[in-house]
């Protein structure tokens, strides 16, 4: 008898734990519950910029479904969990039996306790519907104010500022990005948006927010006052995991998994932003609500689900940013800690290049430049795989240390991209899986080279060349 996957959340875990199950079980019985239809958040801020349609954010309709043979319910809530039956009960009373489930049930916006928080037009810019919500309100050119300097807000200034609004950003820590950059690469991009108009108020604090005639005053401790067409709360997400806790599944910030993405339940599974899983640097177990990690959750669950044995190795806590064109990019432990650190800075470009070690070992990383900087975009790639490498650079650290702007040499003499090839997210190799997400075609198959690198284990030398030493 196929064995029956039920999936709760149709964001990029769910949807990537489809594929993968479909991949290695083409007769596995799928159903997707999914309270919204499926789509990548990530693809939202360009939607909210106006360089992409609403439809270009879907992952997933109709015609994916039945090409992927997915009974979705879609606009359908999961509200209890009975792990012992091995049912989910939907909204409308549906009860749904399972052989193996996963929770992919993502994040909310946390909305702050801020007088005003709940006025028309403020509101967070998390959903889809949130997206159309603000663009439904706000004038052409109009002005906005972001309370929460983070990642997600950033993001979203990076919209509206392509769109043409004016913007004012408030955050309550003394700089800009404070869980991505350290104060010096921060003073860097909040210079850099100063000089592009946008209003930077950090270590202020929003007493309330109250109407203005038809527009908003936001104001702060310190009695200033912005007056903007739309107020957008960016202070940070919570997992959704108030379905497992219910169910008695263990739970700690997030639905706590072990490298199989396995709850404390063996046939149910958690992954992406409501998950609390394993890193890959301390092994601890914590929540990284970024796109890659949910993708890489949702593959691992749906191998297990099907019947593999994937380990996964813990993911890579990673943010990469264009803030109104300066890219920022952070990895691992980039905060240093204490630990021995290789940093550049030009103010002039604006450049900065942060490289955290432990002994030999690159473990964390920041990058900060301007679009034009090529070396700075090709390096991200490569300060990554260092990371994800684990290795120890023996007399490479020197090399890089004395030229921190030429990782090229240091990671092709380390054999970086020889371990990087046998590192497989799913223990498979890397194929064409023949569709892709959303309803467009497949893409080009993947060429001969591909078949010999994942094929081949090539040999790379340990250290650097007497000259480069």
């Amino acid at each position: 008898m196929a064995a029956k996957n039920v999936i709760v959340g149709g964001g990029p875990a769910g949807i990537y734990a489809i594929e993968e199950i479909r991949r290695l079980d083409p007769d596995a019985e799928i159903v997707l519950v999914s309270d919204e239809p499926a789509y990548a958040r990530m693809a939202l801020p360009y939607f909210v910029a106006g360089t992409a349609p609403e439809e270009q954010t879907l992952t997933g309709g109709p015609a994916y479904y039945q090409r992927m043979r997915v009974d979705a319910r879609i606009g359908r809530r999961a509200v209890r969990l009975d792990p012992a039956a091995r049912t989910l009960r939907l909204d409308d009373g549906t009860a749904l039996s399972y052989d193996q489930l996963l929770l992919a049930t993502g994040s909310r916006a946390q909305r702050p306790p801020i007088p005003g928080a709940d006025l028309p037009g403020v509101l967070p810019l998390w959903t889809l519907a949130d997206a159309q919500a603000a663009l439904a309100r706000l004038p052409e050119r109009g002005e906005v104010c972001l309370i929460g300097a983070g990642f997600i807000g950033f993001i979203i200034l990076n919209a509206l500022y392509k769109r043409g609004c004016r913007c004012h950003v408030v955050e309550i820590r003394p700089q800009v990005l404070p869980r991505m950059l350290d104060r010096d690469s921060a003073a860097l991009v909040e210079r850099w948006l100063l000089e592009r108009g946008i209003g930077i108020h950090t270590g202020a604090q929003v007493e309330a927010i109250t109407q203005r005639d038809r527009r908003l005053a936001v104001k702060l401790a310190s009695g200033e006052e912005i007056v903007v067409d739309l107020v957008v709360l960016a202070t940070g997400v919570q997992p959704n995991t108030e379905l497992a806790r219910e169910a008695g599944i263990a739970c700690d910030q997030g639905i706590l998994i072990d490298d199989h993405c396995r709850t404390s339940d063996p046939r149910v599974f958690a992954a992406g932003d409501c998950a609390q899983g394993p890193e890959l640097i301390t092994g601890r177990r914590e929540v990284h609500a970024i796109q890659p990690t949910a993708v890489d959750h949702g593959r691992v669950a749906g191998a297990n689900m099907a019947g593999r044995d994937v380990v996964y190795p813990g993911s890579l806590l990673m943010n990469l940013l264009d803030v109104c064109g300066l890219h920022c990019v952070s990895f691992g432990q980039w905060a240093g800690d204490g630990k021995e650190e290789t940093r550049v800075v030009n103010h002039s470009l604006p450049g900065y290049r942060k490289i955290v070690w432990d002994g030999t070992q690159i473990v964390g990383a920041i990058l900060v430049g301007p679009p034009d900087d090529t070396t700075m975009l090709n390096d991200v790639g490569m300060l990554k795989g260092f990371i994800q490498s684990k290795a120890a650079l023996g007399p490479w650290k020197r090399y890089l240390e004395e030229n921190p702007t030429d990782l090229r040499r240091a990671y092709v003499g380390a054999g970086i991209p020889g371990r990087l090839i046998q590192q497989r997210t799913t223990g498979q190799p890397a194929s064409d899986r023949g569709h892709r997400l959303g309803d467009l075609p497949p893409e080009r198959p993947r060429s001969p080279f591909h078949e010999m690198l994942v094929a081949g284990k090539p040999e790379m030398p340990d250290a650097p060349p007497a000259a480069a030493g």
